[in-house]
């Protein structure tokens, strides 16, 4: 990961003061500056809107110092398009933090807008949050399936466990390819074509394990579509961390399929991680 501050997103909402306390927390554990950020919106004639911006900033920072005790946290006041400020602000953080949905200066932060463009095209990891942890897990869960993707995905989850001193769960998703049924020893071919890709995926763990041997790492390798799958693990786990595009068992995840399914529906906070130098 790169070492920048994390940078969180800001609009007053629920779910951005949810993302600035995950973020702060972030920051302690992993002992990075943070940052926040706030798109002003203009406002009517006689209201002034810059002035209720830089309180909303004001307010967020000292949450967030509470949360993040010795953290260092700046802020920054921005004006002008959401989506392409936020982007331009993930070249040099270490990871973007957005809240699920928003108002005001993210007025159209819901999943499939704002928050998706952001991760669909951000240059680092973007964690998306709904809500503030109410129960800590114990567990970071990460989809693997192999792709450059999935191999910076493990990278953070891994520094994500380490941090939190929880368990890393590896999930490998095989969804079995649309062949005909009549086909001759349908049945075998499938569980043989299982069983060679699982196998695959049990040994980049046994790698992970022999390069982190202070990390509880487990696998599981399922015969079922990422995202329930995925979904499933997100139940018990304080952040799922997901690649922006996977191949094999991800074969369709870019932003809009597997990714999105997962922020859509997962029970904990998510992260979406793009190779760097990838922007797409």
């Amino acid at each position: 990961m790169m070492a920048g501050p994390i940078v969180v997103g800001l609009d007053g909402s629920k779910p951005s003061d949810a993302a600035v306390e995950w973020a702060a927390a972030d920051g302690r554990r992993r002992r990075l500056p943070l940052k926040i950020v706030h798109v002003c919106e203009r406002w009517p004639k006689g209201f002034d809107s810059r002035k209720y911006c830089l309180g909303t900033l004001e307010a967020a920072a000292d949450r967030a110092r509470a949360v993040g005790k010795e953290v260092e946290v700046t802020t920054e006041l921005l004006e002008g398009n959401v989506v392409e400020l936020l982007i331009g602000q993930s070249a040099s953080a270490d990871s973007l933090v957005l809240g699920s949905r928003g108002s005001g200066g993210f007025a159209g932060l819901m999943l499939g807008s704002v928050g998706l463009g952001v991760a669909g095209h951000a240059a680092g990891p973007v964690v998306i949050v709904r809500a503030p942890a109410v129960v800590e897990q114990g567990q970071v869960v990460v989809g693997d399936d192999g792709s450059e993707a999935a191999r910076e995905a493990v990278a953070y989850a891994i520094e994500q466990a380490r941090a939190r001193h929880a368990r890393l769960l590896a999930v490998y998703a095989w969804q079995a390819p649309i062949v005909s049924a009549y086909a001759p020893d349908y049945g075998n071919l499938l569980e043989d074509s299982f069983q060679e890709e699982a196998r695959t995926a049990r040994e980049r763990v046994i790698r992970w394990r022999e390069d982190h041997p202070d990390l509880e790492i487990a696998d599981r390798q399922v015969r079922e579509h990422p995202v329930p799958a995925l979904i499933k693990a997100s139940g018990t786990a304080d952040l799922v961390v997901v690649g922006s595009r996977g191949l094999g068992g991800f074969a369709s995840a870019v932003l809009g399929s597997v990714s999105h399914g997962v922020l859509h529906r997962s029970h904990c906070p998510v992260a979406v991680v793009r190779p760097r130098g990838k922007r797409s």
